[in-house]
């Protein structure tokens, strides 16, 4: 972990990856939870459609963590459950950026940002 890292990550984020492809019912299954170190935030925005108003709330967390992918879920917090999606506050993944690690050039940062 880099120095700048070690000082900005100090929440608990826990992660869920998918274990391959939904089963023929159309279950996924996930691998075991992820614990990694983040910070976080979140934003909200309304956006006028054409059957109304739509609130848009999203999450980012900010981590070294560089496995996250699109459909992983992701929760503020520790957990030990096995299935994300039974988890109140745990999230899906809708997009990760990456970032350069500017001063340390140990391992980039990722902004792991989920929607609702």
């Amino acid at each position: 972990m880099s120095a700048t890292a070690n000082w900005s990550y100090t929440a608990l984020a826990t992660v869920w990856k998918k274990d391959g492809p939904p089963d023929e019912y159309g279950k996924q299954k996930w691998l075991a939870p992820i614990p990694i170190m983040c910070d976080y935030g979140g934003d909200a925005t309304a956006r006028l459609g054409d059957i109304g108003l739509e609130f848009v709330v999203k999450n980012t967390h900010w981590s070294e963590y560089a496995l996250a992918e699109q459909g992983d879920y992701i929760l503020i917090g520790a957990s030990a459950a096995l299935d994300p999606t039974k988890v109140e506050g745990a999230d899906e993944v809708r997009h990760i950026i990456r970032y350069a690690d500017t001063f340390d050039r140990i391992a980039d940062d990722w902004a792991i940002i989920t929607g609702s």
